[in-house]
């Protein structure tokens, strides 16, 4: 056996790191196999020396989050487990702690995922910005929280938010009400993050001056968007034409940023996901930054990031089948 001792600097570094009843501590335990025992300000890490030394990298990545004053979570120390195992752990120092805006109950947003800060930097150094990936990895989230910084900042005069209105495999006949009523429950998740952001009473006030807006699509054609930061979500639910003309609204000092996952489309067979077009016309243009996400960026509960692993762990092995089915079909018998 093999085994390597850490120096904790405080106190309550330790108490972060251990996290409640050990849980951080007895994870990275049951991930690496190996056993973690602390002496006052000492750490002792005993097992196979391979796996000692990646127990120390993960121990040593959570103390850089704690020291740039994270709160762990289970997200997170999976996370840095994970670059572990991937040996990518030295990368977590390229993550800063900038918070990119406040919420309004005064929480700090910021990027929890390699992922998600190359999304943000994108979002700053591009006028527009495809993020795709899966649910969960702060797509929608961000992107709002992005334009609400630029909004108060005045470096744009208005936030503007859209998604096509296509029901998600269900059809919900007839809404009541007048045609706001109609539509808002396909926009209910850029609500969500609004009040989030901006509380439901300042964002009633600038919904009424006009400086948000959250709109279908459809309300999109014909105009030219100025001084704006636009928004489309669940942009695989756009048609190619519905793209094209969702992109040339874009108008002067304006940013735009399109999010959507391509495994979730509820077009009507025969139509092309506007989004998986856009991906391969515009991934060569200087000034629109593509930002693809994995489920190691989803920042949800960790079954979720199982969810998405057996989702395409089966459309993998359907591929194979299909492949295999197509190869036989060819031999002669």
């Amino acid at each position: 056996m093999f085994e390597q001792i850490i120096n904790v600097d405080r106190m309550e570094q330790a108490v972060s790191l251990f996290g409640s009843f050990d849980e951080n501590i007895k994870l990275i335990e049951k991930e690496f196999g190996v056993s973690v025992v602390s002496r006052g300000s000492e750490l002792k890490v005993v097992g196979e020396a391979e796996n000692v030394q990646k127990g120390i990298r993960a121990v040593n990545g959570l103390l850089t989050l704690i020291n740039r004053g994270e709160s762990l979570s289970d997200q997170n120390v999976r996370y840095v487990i994970a670059l572990v195992k991937e040996d990518n752990d030295g990368e977590l120092e390229k993550m800063t702690a900038d918070c990119i805006c406040i919420s309004a109950k005064g929480k700090p947003i910021k990027s929890k995922t390699l992922g998600q800060k190359k999304y943000i930097e994108n979002i700053r150094s591009n006028t527009v910005t495809l993020g795709v990936g899966p649910a969960g990895t702060g797509k929608t989230y961000l992107a709002v929280a992005m334009a609400v910084t630029a909004f108060r900042a005045k470096e744009v005069n208005r936030i503007v938010l859209t998604r096509p209105a296509v029901e998600a495999g269900e059809k919900l006949g007839f809404l009541p009400g007048d045609l706001q009523q109609k539509v808002d429950p396909y926009l209910r998740p850029l609500y969500d993050a609004l009040f989030d952001m901006l509380g439901a009473e300042s964002f009633q006030k600038h919904q009424e001056r006009g400086d948000i807006e959250v709109a279908p699509l459809a309300y999109m054609r014909g105009r030219t968007l100025d001084d704006s930061f636009i928004i489309l979500d669940e942009a695989q639910n756009t048609t190619s034409e519905q793209m094209k003309m969702f992109l040339t609204r874009l108008g002067f000092n304006s940013k735009m940023v399109v999010t959507g996952d391509i495994t979730q489309i509820d077009l009507p067979d025969g139509k092309k996901s506007g989004l998986k077009e856009a991906l391969t016309v515009l991934k060569n243009i200087d000034g629109i930054g593509i930002t693809r996400f994995n489920e190691k960026d989803v920042v949800r509960h960790r079954l979720v990031q199982d969810i998405i692993r057996a989702y395409e762990k089966s459309e993998e092995e359907r591929k194979d089948g299909d492949r295999k089915g197509q190869g036989n079909n060819g031999k002669r018998r």
